[in-house]
């Protein structure tokens, strides 16, 4: 009975937590933070347009053929470059590993002053980086400018609600010509700057959309003038020869009525919530189901299990069987505990890490005005909570009876660090054989590694001093020196079976929500409802905790006492699960057309999928640990 009294009050509580902290969230736009407070541009000040890397999108067929970002002022594009070069805006950690490349440009505006047909540049464009180009319209390339904060967008309408909505980015050309496939280059652009009004002289920027236009225009021969962009005729790149291209723009100012707080509406309107409850929805059934099971068999059979044991009747005592019958051995130390100790001390790590995220972002601190912060905040946070892994690893390896506390510092800073670099390095050096911006400079790879060293290593050698320290977890009975032997196990709680029953439970708390990560990591899109995901993540954790706890009692019932790794794989199976589910996104959403690109996705795949592994294999640890103590501990023991 205690036992499914404490899972209701965990799980209640869990719930709770999560709803307060949304209920919070909503009051958490009362302040600016720093670095993204609204800029006030008077009538005629110059507004900065920035230019990013050109990411590919969607094509023709609507799948992606590409992964691979390129700069802005790659030799290849040609595009029109400010006076003694362009100049790299300030950039987040966060943003340059993930690829943004973010410089000045040769645009001119003022605020509030409309202005026709202005002339970048023109440029001659050779044959081979014509091919490029034509190459990267056909993927899907799009533009990425910004303006204040604000990403250029493209109007379209939605399908399911026939309303307008801005669309990121907006394409490098365009390929849809009735009856064939010939690529348009777009070298006009049509730039709508909308503006909210708070006085007479000072204004914000609420929105920025671009329609851009493929135009042959013809340089007049008196270059006093300037160029007409009436052509009619597209812009197609030739292969074969040199082509002119005359580089072309307007800009226009409408007034809006949305204020700056709500300027990025337009943009994160494009998610139906609907999905998301029902992604809500489907979890907690899940969890209530799993709720009710645990109940049941803790309530009746447990119960039932530990008041018999605890009887005085001596006949009772003779039939004793199950799970009471190990009790010499279910606090052996497993096998390979060093390596056991290192994967739950990095689950720590990661669990506070994810939480501490979670919470930062549904408080509003992670605007997506603040390219990378997301990204920023979790690298910070993983290296801080360095000492929850040395922590957690040292004292979980000295009470298994480990006495090496250099060789468990050493296996947990190198473990999940250690692997991840190598996959980042393999992905790095894919992206530079690629001439891809995305690649890591570095100077920035160098800074890394200064806070590994500087920051992290310290952290976790002070934590693993702590807990080797701290004392010892106790088993409850004593451990007999001679390993009773496990009986035959019936095929569905054999490692394997057991271990993908577990994991598509687990899997099936989180994988709606799953797609729309994947599609806005992949699509370049913003993801904007921590809301949803952070109960999806207190989800996650009670399904993988009670599917554990489920699974390590009929083993223990099974007389099957090596519970210490199959907690571990039965709760981490789930990461199975999402690596083919990367599988099946790649091959119904993507056709990677390069090596390069398939390294890179299932080089992030793959790290995602171990950290997936290591944070829920942890957590399936930690409940079927306090299980396992707690029944233990209530029986009495000849």
């Amino acid at each position: 009975m205690w036992f499914g009294t404490t899972s209701r009050r965990w799980s209640n509580a869990a719930l709770s937590l999560g709803l307060g902290i949304l209920t919070l969230a909503r009051h958490a736009d009362g302040f600016y933070l720093p670095g993204i407070s609204p800029h006030d541009y008077k009538v005629g000040e110059k507004v900065d347009l920035l230019v990013n890397s050109l990411t590919p999108s969607l094509n023709s067929e609507n799948k992606l053929e590409s992964v691979l970002s390129y700069g802005y002022y790659d030799e290849r594009f040609h595009f029109c470059k400010p006076e003694g070069g362009p100049k790299a805006a300030h950039e987040s950690l966060g943003s340059i590993l993930f690829g943004d490349r973010i410089y000045g440009s040769t645009f001119d505006l003022h605020m509030v002053r409309d202005t026709s047909c202005q002339l970048l540049c023109q440029q001659t464009i050779p044959g081979k980086d014509a091919a490029f180009i034509n190459d990267k319209i056909m993927k899907g390339y799009n533009y990425n400018w910004l303006i204040d904060g604000l990403p250029a967008a493209t109007v379209k309408m939605d399908d399911r609600t026939q309303k307008p909505f801005y669309s990121i980015g907006f394409g490098l050309g365009s390929a849809l010509v009735p009856g064939e496939l010939i690529p348009h280059f777009h070298n006009h652009y049509d730039i709508t700057v909308h503006y909210h009004a708070l006085d007479s002289t000072h204004n914000r920027v609420v929105g920025v959309t671009v329609m851009p236009m493929s135009k042959n225009t013809v340089m007049p021969q008196d270059f006093s003038l300037k160029p007409t962009c009436d052509a009619v005729e597209p812009m197609n790149l030739h292969q074969d020869k040199d082509n002119n291209v005359v580089f072309t723009y307007s800009v226009k100012w409408t007034k809006s009525a949305n204020s700056w707080a709500t300027r990025w509406d337009n943009y994160l309107s494009a998610m139906d919530p609907k999905i998301h409850w029902f992604s809500l929805i489907n979890s907690a059934v899940i969890v209530i189901f799993l709720s009710a099971m645990l109940a049941l068999i803790l309530i009746r059979a447990l119960h039932k299990d530990i008041a018999r044991y605890n009887a005085e009747d001596s006949e009772d005592l003779q039939e004793d069987f199950g799970w009471k019958l190990v009790h010499g051995d279910v606090f052996r130390a497993p096998r390979s505990f060093e390596f056991l100790s290192v994967i739950v001390g990095s689950g720590h790590q990661l669990f506070w890490m994810m939480l501490a995220t979670l919470i930062i972002a549904i408080l509003g601190f992670l605007s997506p005005s603040s390219r990378g912060s997301l990204a920023t905040a979790m690298l910070v946070l993983f290296i801080l909570f360095g000492f929850s892994a040395g922590f957690n690893s040292a004292h979980m390896y000295h009470s298994y009876g480990g006495n090496s506390l250099k060789r468990i510092v050493t296996m947990t800073i190198l473990f999940v660090p250690g692997t991840c670099w190598l996959i980042l390095m393999i992905i790095n050096i894919c992206l530079m054989s690629a001439h891809s911006s995305a690649a890591a400079p570095v100077g920035t790879l160098l800074g890394v590694m200064a806070l590994w060293f500087a920051v992290s290593i310290p952290l976790t050698i002070a934590g693993a001093y702590l807990g080797y320290r701290r004392k010892t977890i106790d088993p409850p009975v004593r451990v007999n020196q001679i390993p009773r032997q496990i009986p035959d196990q019936p095929w569905y709680l054999r490692p394997v079976p057991s271990a993908l029953m577990g994991g598509i439970l687990t899997f099936g708390a989180i994988f709606i929500e799953l797609y729309f990560i994947m599609n806005s990591i992949w699509f370049h899109k913003v993801y904007y409802v921590f809301g949803f995901l952070f109960l999806v993540f207190l989800i996650l954790v009670i399904t993988t905790a009670e599917v554990t706890v489920l699974l390590t009692y009929f083993h223990l019932c099974s007389e099957d006492y090596n519970w210490q790794w199959r907690s571990i794989y039965t709760a981490g199976a789930s990461a199975f699960y999402v690596f083919l589910y990367g599988v099946l996104f790649y091959f119904t959403r993507l056709r990677l057309a390069s090596f390069a690109s398939l390294v890179i996705y299932f080089g992030w795949m793959s790290i995602a999928c171990l950290l997936f592994f290591i944070l829920t294999g942890t957590i399936g640890f930690v409940a079927s640990h306090y299980f396992v103590r707690r029944i233990y501990s209530a029986i009495k023991i000849d």
